[in-house]
């Protein structure tokens, strides 16, 4: 059991390393197409064509529960379990809480999540593919945690 929470873990942080170098290089990078929408929303819609990165980015975990499910549980599942719950926090944090796309979550004191949204917006300042920062989600430089630390003290 406990071998398959650390797999579950394990799965979770990778899926941030992988995510910072799918949006560095493949989504402002050949995959433009698909996420400049993204950067430049003036069309009032819902959707966006971003939105089939959560297609392309949960291919793979569903493809792992399935195969470690028919292989009775094995690693597989867990990388696959720890994959979706990385796609769920992703979720929850770009779209509903950075971008509001749901009308939740709009307040917070949290130093941490206060530092995430800055990061974020510092990020969507940059309109075209090229001269990016702050890829992450989760993780963002320690400049964003100190600056909103700073105003909390305020």
């Amino acid at each position: 059991m406990l071998t398959n929470i650390l797999i579950v873990i394990a799965s979770f942080v990778a899926m941030e390393c992988v995510a910072w170098l799918a949006h560095k290089y493949l989504m402002h990078g050949f995959l433009w197409f698909l996420h400049h929408d993204h950067h430049q929303r003036d069309d009032g819609d819902f959707f966006e064509k971003n939105d089939y990165f959560f297609v392309i980015f949960a291919t793979p975990g569903i493809t792992c529960l399935l195969f470690g499910l028919n292989a009775g549980f094995n690693y597989l599942f867990w990388i696959g379990l720890g994959i979706t719950i990385y796609g769920f926090a992703y979720f929850l944090v770009h779209d509903i809480f950075i971008h509001q796309r749901f009308k939740m979550f709009r307040k917070t004191d949290s130093v941490y999540l206060k530092a995430i949204r800055r990061a974020h917006k510092m990020h969507h300042k940059h309109l075209g593919k090229h001269e990016g920062e702050c890829f992450g989600m989760l993780w963002v430089p320690l400049k964003y945690f100190r600056e909103a630390k700073s105003q909390a003290v305020k």
